[in-house]
This record gives structure tokens, C-alpha cells and sequence, in this order.
């Protein structure tokens, strides 16, 4: 007996209200982008491997755990994308587009981690999310996360969401911080988990970050970033919050929000909320100087964020309704060829049209009255002959004589 087919785990298909709501997210963020003047980015879905364990590092659990990489049929080692930023910082070197920084980008695509499935959280998902290249001060960081909170704000889902900041401060900040973390989880290595062992020599500030319990009990006590800061930091982290407050975003300052990586730099955030139980975390992003350098390419700084869609659809209050088609409803086969012709003139006017294949007047009533539709057009042979035919509003019931020379613009009007 053949296997019965079924999607892969952690996978979903997208249709009817699910995915309205997926196009309403990615429209409204479009359109917000771009009055920020962000231009839209299309990466590949796929990428040499390297391109994310360079950006994301060997020791983090997506390149570790999480990643769906394989070596195709010519040899490549290839990994199908766990998240945006890496792919564009790829295509500015490799485009050189680094000469017309600052470059401002804006992306909406599939993304792929191998994770246990759960509300909120797919092994393929959906990601918006804006890079800013070019910009090293903190004028960019105010700019992309005031982006972040209008769609957000568009969305409904700002008031129901934290913004919480922090700064990793400069390179000669990290650097002494780094010392001060490998000084106190060394001298309680033996109780920290396997892989935050594995990242006391290479990643310390990752160990910030973990989830297991003995690992967060020691956090706990860990030394804070703010002792460690230089001026420099402390002023560039001080221009955000009054650059954020200038705009009335409101923020709270989360001094055990991280980012693991050397390249990581300045200021870290995410908007998270209560709503979605374990996977609070909305949006996420932050500063990388870094990366692109990291990568091959040049010294160019950037900053930029990520959003789940699946967990913005789910916080939705209000999802536009459907446009609303109209109805053409033929009396007789013997009307069809004129009804699909007029169909067709409605449709190049553009107007929504539901022409059913088949069926009595009765049963293309009720149809259109299923797909809710705001009118319907009933053609018979003597409005064939007379040249226009009884519209009739399905709301009200009301009925109006209306020529099929004017028919498109009275179903405008």
C-alpha cells in the first residue's frame, strides 16, 4: 500500500485566511519600508554553508543544531538559510555595492531551522526584516529600530510588546568584559552545561544567553556589561535612548540582552511580548560592525532586525477583509458564452468576477452569496437582447437596471 502523502514536520501550507494574514504583514511592512526609502532584497534560498557558520559562528546552536545543510550534486556544501542578514551582507560584497553605502534593504522570505515544532515556531517560517549598511553612527540604530516599532505599531502588536535594548559597547569594551566573563565562568566551569563549556574559550558572551537552568543560575551572578564600558560606549548607547525617547518609542534598558559574536558591537534589542507564551520575541536585531569585514569584504558597519511572521500573524487584531467579488449568474447554458465574455471585460476593468462553471440560477445565487459577494449580475436572453441587465446588491436585496456599456463603471461607483 503506498505511503500516504503528508507535508514534512514543522512545515505548513499557506492558504485562505493564514495566509492573508502573512500578505497583510509583508504589505504593510513593504510599504512602511519603504517610506524609509529601504529597498526590497532577494537572496537565494540556499548559500555556500560557510556564508552562515562565518556569520552565526561554529559554536551557536543553529549552526551546531539547527541548520539544514547538505552537499548537492556538484560537490558544494550548501545550507538552505536559517535566517537574512548573512545572504545580504554576501550580496553587498559580492555585488560591490559597498561603494554606494549607505545601502538600506528590506526583505520578506522562507527561512529553515531543524527545531522541535511548536506554537510559533516552524522548521520552515517566514521572516521580515531591514538591514542598514554604511552607517556607524547611532543615527542608524535610532532609524531601523523606529522602523521596527511603526510596523509593529501598523500591526497592532506595539502595545502589546516591550522594546528592551542594551548595548556591547565598542571592541576595547568587549574585549574587557570578555576577560571578566571567561574569569568567572572558568571558576565554575565544572557546573556549566556542555555547550556553554564549549563556548567559555571561543564565545563567552554566549553563555548569557543559554536556557539551561544551572547555566542561567550562574548568569545570574556574572559580572554586568555596564562596569566595563569606556566613554565612548556609554555616549553612542546614551545618543540611542534619547534619539528613541525624541520619538516617543518607549524602551527599557535589558543589561543581559546579548549577542555572542566579535562582531556584534553597540546596541542589541528585541521587541517581546507575553502573548505567545515560551516564544515572547517579536522582532530581533542589533548592531555588526563586523560582519561584512568577517565575510571577505570591506570594513562596513551595519545594523538591522528580523521578524517571525507566524508569530505576528498570530498577534493580529485586524486582518483587512477580502475584496469582495461580484457575481455573474447566467440563466441558461445558452447566456454562458456572453456572461464569460463580459466576465472577461469586467476583469481587464478591474473588478473582482465569479463566474461558476455550471448550475441553475438558484444554485449560483447561493454560490455567490458563499463567496460573499456584493453584487449580482443575472443575464438572461432578453437582457442579451435589451442590452443591460438587473444588478442586484446582495447586502440590501435592492435591484437596478444598468446598461452593459456602463456596467463597469456603475460596479466602480
Amino acid at each position: 500500500m503506498a505511503q500516504k502523502l503528508q507535508s514534512i514536520r514543522g512545515t505548513h501550507d499557506l492558504y485562505g485566511e493564514d495566509l492573508r494574514r502573512h500578505r497583510h504583514i509583508a504589505d504593510v511592512a513593504r510599504d512602511l519600508a519603504g517610506r524609509y526609502l529601504f529597498e526590497e532584497i532577494r537572496t537565494p534560498i540556499f548559500e555556500h554553508t560557510e556564508v552562515f557558520a562565518r556569520s552565526m559562528g561554529e559554536t551557536s546552536d543553529v549552526v551546531s543544531k539547527e541548520m539544514y545543510s547538505f552537499v548537492d550534486k556538484g560537490g558544494d556544501q550548501v545550507t538552505l538559510r536559517p535566517e537574512g542578514t548573512a545572504g545580504v551582507c554576501r550580496s553587498v560584497i559580492e555585488n560591490g555595492m559597498a561603494q554606494q553605502a549607505p545601502l538600506k534593504f528590506f526583505y520578506y522570505g522562507p527561512m529553515f531551522r531543524y527545531e522541535r515544532p511548536q506554537k510559533g515556531r516552524q522548521r520552515q517560517f517566514h521572516q521580515i526584516g531591514c538591514e542598514l549598511i554604511g552607517v556607524d553612527t547611532p543615527q542608524a540604530d535610532i532609524e531601523v529600530i523606529s522602523l521596527g516599532a511603526r510596523i509593529l505599531d501598523s500591526l497592532g502588536v506595539l502595545r502589546r510588546s516591550v522594546l528592551e535594548i542594551n548595548t556591547l559597547g565598542d571592541a576595547e569594551s568587549r574585549t574587557a568584559y570578555r576577560e571578566a566573563l571567561v574569569k568567572y565562568f572558568g571558576g565554575h566551569s565544572a557546573k556549566l552545561s556542555a555547550d556553554s563549556q564549549a563556548r567559555l574559550a571561543k564565545n563567552p558572551l554566549r553563555i548569557l544567553d543559554s536556557k539551561d537552568e544551572g547555566d542561567r543560575a550562574l548568569v545570574a551572578n556574572a559580572p554586568i556589561f555596564g562596569d566595563f564600558m569606556n566613554a565612548a560606549s556609554r555616549d553612542f548607547f546614551a545618543q540611542v535612548q534619547q534619539g528613541l525617547a525624541d520619538m516617543n518609542i518607549p524602551f527599557k534598558v535589558n543589561q543581559r540582552l546579548v549577542r555572542g559574536l566579535d562582531y556584534y558591537c553597540h546596541t542589541a534589542f528585541e521587541f517581546v511580548t507575553n502573548d505567545l507564551g515560551a516564544q515572547g520575541t517579536v522582532m530581533a536585531g542589533g548592531r555588526y560592525d563586523g560582519l561584512i569585514e568577517n565575510l571577505g569584504g570591506p570594513k562596513l558597519a551595519g545594523i538591522g532586525w528580523g521578524a517571525g511572521v507566524e508569530r505576528l500573524a498570530m498577534m493580529l487584531e485586524y486582518l483587512p477583509l477580502a475584496p469582495r467579488p461580484v457575481a455573474i449568474v447566467p440563466v441558461s447554458e445558452a447566456e454562458h458564452r456572453f456572461a464569460q465574455t463580459l466576465a472577461d471585460e469586467l476583469r481587464r476593468a478591474g473588478i473582482i468576477i465569479d463566474l461558476a462553471y455550471s448550475g441553475n440560477v438558484g444554485k449560483r445565487m447561493k454560490r455567490a452569496a458563499a463567496l460573499n459577494a456584493r453584487a449580482a449580475i443575472v443575464i438572461g436572453e432578453s437582457e442579451i437582447q435589451s442590452g443591460q441587465a438587473k444588478v442586484r446588491n446582495m447586502d440590501t436585496g435592492d435591484e437596478s437596471a444598468v446598461a452593459f456599456n456602463q456596467m463597469a463603471q456603475a460596479l466602480r461607483g
